[in-house]
Order: structure tokens, then sequence, then C-alpha cells
């Protein structure tokens, strides 16, 4: 299996499984992300998701035999056909995803999981914009994504030398969320999941939709996105059930509705 698929008490658990080439994407790993990330959608019980990496590695990027094969996929089909549809499920789904950096991220290793809602990484781990030394351009979002996170002109310098960025320096200059020391890595990470699957989902999802918006949105566009949402997100019964657990002074039991 290019791909170990679980989901255990609320939590999917999307994990590269190609150990030997640096967990590197071909096209059976990238449609079997596609499809995990379709199935977490439609399962009501999956109100997380955590992408990761087997072995050493989170995710070396493509894997360059595949792309150099000339009886394989062109380029602007690996964009088009495998990253592309793998970032806009990230970003649509309406659930937390979570990347759980194990390791090295390179090229759109990195991208993907700077696509993802929250990334925690091994002190251990590194990101590294590998495109320029192929001849490339970043993809897989990280055009988009890390000149918002870091600012343009670090985006550019990293997209250009193509140097490594351990996890620490990464959370200093806001591109991921945390760096965990290794030995506490897999601890930090069920503890994190395990809180979030018990939240309001729906509200998470609301939320991320307005962050979405955001994106493109003026001030007063934003106002009228999150008016309208907020409505939706006070007729959920985990609204119901959160205030309801508020006024009579115990814990919540939300189930994602």
């Amino acid at each position: 299996m290019v791909l170990q698929f679980t989901k255990e008490n609320g939590v999917a658990t999307l994990k590269f499984n190609r150990p030997e080439k640096y967990n590197s994407f071909n096209q059976e790993m990238a449609f079997a992300v596609q499809s995990a990330l379709d199935e977490c959608k439609k399962d009501d019980e999956v109100r997380v998701i955590v992408l990761t990496g087997e072995g050493k590695a989170f995710c070396a990027g493509q894997d360059l035999a595949e792309a150099t094969d000339p009886n394989g996929p062109p380029l602007k089909n690996i964009v088009g056909d495998h990253y592309n549809p793998i970032v806009i499920r990230l970003r649509e789904i309406e659930k937390p995803v979570i990347a759980a950096v194990n390791g090295v991220a390179a090229g759109a290793g990195a991208n993907l999981a700077l696509a993802c809602d929250i990334v925690v990484a091994k002190k251990s781990a590194a990101f590294i914009q590998a495109f320029a030394a192929i001849g490339l351009i970043p993809d897989s979002g990280g055009t988009f994504f890390l000149p918002r996170l870091i600012g343009t002109q670090k985006a550019l310098a990293l997209m250009m030398t193509g140097d490594k960025v351990l996890a620490e320096e990464a959370e200093s200059m806001n591109m991921i969320y945390k760096a965990i020391e290794d030995d506490e890595f897999d601890a930090y990470i069920e503890k994190m999941t395990s809180k979030m699957a018990k939240m309001p989902t729906r509200g998470y999802g609301l939320t991320k939709r307005a962050v979405n918006a955001s994106l493109n949105n003026s001030l007063k566009e934003q106002l009228a996105v999150e008016e309208k949402l907020q409505a939706e997100a006070g007729s959920t019964e985990d609204f119901r059930e959160g205030t309801q657990a508020f006024l009579e002074k115990r814990k919540t039991e939300f189930k994602g509705r």
C-alpha cells in the first residue's frame, strides 16, 4: 500500500507509505490520497484528519523517476491531476486537517503540508523548496500559501535558494504552528487530535470556510461572511449543547453536528 489509511476514535490518518523513496509521490499515491480525502469528507464519524509519513521522511515531493519517464504522465498532468486536486480537497473539506511532519518535507511535500490547516513538526524535521534545483517553479499551492505565511521576500528567498528550514526556524517565522521534540511528537499529535475530535466539528468547518473566504475578500465582504456563517453556526446542535453545558456548569458533549 502506498498509503496507509486508518480511522479510529474520530481521527482519520493518511500516512504516506513509500519510505524507501522518502514518501515521494507517484500517480498511485496521489490518487490514493484523493480517494481517502473524499471518504473522510463523506464519513460523519471522521472529525479530524492527519497527514503524516512512514519512516524518516514526511514527503520528498514528486518521484522524479516517474516525472522523467517518457511513458509517464507529463508535468502538466502531474500538477493538474495529482497535486492540485489534493490541495483543493485539503482546503475545501470542512474538517480540521493537521500535517504531522515527522521528517523532511521537500518540494510538493512541503507545500502540501502548508496547505493543511495546522502544521506540527518534529524538531528534526525540515522544509525545503526544492524546485529551483531542477529548474522548476513551486507548485502544490506553494506560491499561494508560503508568501501569505511568511511574507513575499522570505518566500521568494526560500524558493530561489532552496535553503533548508529546520522546524524551529519554521515556527519562528510563522511557517508552521509548532516544532515539537522528537520523543514527544507522537504523544503531542495524539493529544491534539483526541481533543479536536471531541470539539464542534461543524463550527470548525464554518471557521475554515470563513478563513478561506478572507483570502480574497474586502473587510465589508468578510464581515458579511461572518454574519452569515455565525447564524449557521448558531443553528447547530453543538451550539445548543455548548451553551447548555455552560449554563449547567458541566462538560460539553459535542457530536460534530
